[in-house]
């Protein structure tokens, strides 16, 4: 994954959590953005990030149970599923990640975050959103023209899948 850090309109670091967040840990103002979802990643300052390091025993997975409401009909065939629902749901999601349409609205969505944490109040910003979502590359380049060029870089290289 890749962040982006910065302050104001100035992108001042750029690269893994744990080298942005080493970069701007003096800079009051700064904001660090998960280029990927376009995220403001909130850091506890008690539990900085690192490199990973390998530790012994199991390593973590990442899993995290949350509740899913579905209707009775629905968890009888993912209960019928080889591996149960959990297996069901997860091959699932993983097929409908891997949609390119998917994927592309995902990646317009990102932009959006992003543009909206950092010139939701600049000049054309209406404008440009609308010509992202609807896919006009050239119109949304031309929107956002104006913008601060560190912020215009960023959109642009993150939007680069989004048309």
């Amino acid at each position: 994954m890749t962040y982006a850090a910065f302050s104001g309109f100035d992108q001042f670091a750029s690269g893994s959590l744990a080298e942005v967040y080493a970069a701007c840990r003096h800079e009051p103002d700064a904001l660090i953005f998960d280029q990927e979802t376009g995220r403001v990643v909130d850091i506890d300052p008690r539990f900085p990030p690192g490199e990973e390091s390998s530790r012994p025993g199991r390593p973590k997975l990442g899993v995290i149970a949350r509740e899913v409401t579905l209707l009775p009909r629905h968890w009888d065939f993912l209960a019928a599923q080889p591996g149960g629902a959990s297996a069901a749901l997860r091959k699932l999601v993983e097929e409908a990640s891997r949609n390119p349409r998917a994927r592309q609205r995902a990646r317009r969505d990102a932009v959006y975050r992003l543009a909206t944490s950092l010139v939701g109040n600049a000049p054309a910003y209406e404008e440009a959103v609308r010509a992202l979502y609807a896919g006009q590359r050239e119109d949304f380049a031309a929107h956002i023209e104006a913008w601060p060029r560190d912020v215009r870089r960023v959109l642009e290289e993150m939007a680069a899948e989004a048309f």
